[in-house]
């Protein structure tokens, strides 16, 4: 049976979970009409308040099962560390044909958390919007958040290829690029592009807490374009990366064990006065910069 709008790409989407990523999506959906209906769950009363003011919400619920009855498509958009608990709640509501997928930054957690508690004939595609700000909160979202970024997917060994390209179309919609691929390199490649940068952040302006006040003071009015820029990122929510560093810990401990070996180099060369190994050092990270201007990243 054909749906009645041709722009409709799902009848009925679940938002479990409803702050920032899962709040933009829900507005593109709204904005372009991608689904007949759009069910939330959030954990608090206010938040589902906020998600009927600002009209992204055509049911609301506490109950994440009863979101999901009906939807054929569950967007999981909480913090990595309640997706067991999710999965508990929507399990039993989930119908055949229905798609599992969510917004979370590590994917191997994601296929051992859901792979194995997802009923026979409930697809599961994970996917990660490559994208987001240092806000938080339903009130944080916009349809624009997504545009010109990356959305990988890693789909199981056997999702069929139908099933994978729904969910792609969906983040297509969003203006995004899609990319699929294996949930172990995806979890490789984010601990050195979004994971450690994000730790290394949250160490730096933690370093600045400890300082002696009147000096605090003096970093916080002095702030320059690098320590300003950690502070954004450091910003960001305490709850979402304490859950992506331990769930991609084995990733991050490598990439970090890996910085620290560079660290200590340049380190010896600035005790040593050895200008010319920092100036190499310096010249060749400049092309990485040049790479990510010219993949339209910046």
């Amino acid at each position: 049976m054909k749906d009645k709008n041709p722009t409709v790409l799902f009848q009925r989407i679940a938002f479990i979970g409803f702050g920032l990523i899962g709040s933009s999506l829900a507005r593109v959906v709204r904005r372009q009409g991608l689904a007949g209906h759009i069910a939330v769950c959030a954990r608090s009363r206010k938040t589902l308040d906020k998600a009927r003011a600002l009209r992204l919400a055509d049911s609301v619920s506490l109950d994440a099962g009863e979101a999901a009855s009906g939807a054929d498509l569950v967007m999981i958009c909480t913090p990595l560390s309640a997706y067991s608990e999710v999965a508990a709640d929507i399990v039993p509501a989930l119908e055949t044909g229905c798609i599992v997928s969510d917004v979370g930054s590590v994917k191997v957690s994601v296929l051992r958390e859901l792979g194995s508690v997802l009923p026979d004939g409930v697809h599961l595609v994970p996917g990660h919007p490559v994208a987001g700000t240092e806000h938080s909160g339903p009130e944080a979202g916009s349809a624009e958040l997504f545009a010109g970024r990356w959305c990988i997917l890693t789909p199981p060994q056997g999702t069929p290829p139908a099933v994978t390209e729904r969910v792609a179309e969906l983040w297509r919609r969003a203006a995004m690029n899609v990319e699929v691929m294996d949930p172990e390199h995806h979890d490789q490649v984010l601990a050195m592009t979004s994971h450690l940068p994000h730790l290394i952040a949250y160490s730096i302006v933690d370093t600045a807490t400890d300082l002696e006040d009147y000096l605090k003071k003096e970093v916080v009015k002095f702030s320059a374009g690098g320590f300003r820029d950690f502070t954004r990122i450091a910003a960001s929510d305490p709850v979402m990366w304490r859950d992506i560093l331990l769930a991609n810990k084995d990733a991050v401990l490598e990439v970090l064990s890996r910085f620290n070996e560079d660290l200590t180099v340049l380190q010896r060369a600035i005790r040593r006065g050895q200008g010319d190994k920092l100036e190499v050092a310096f010249t060749r990270t400049r092309e990485i910069r040049r790479g990510v201007i010219d993949a339209k990243q910046d």
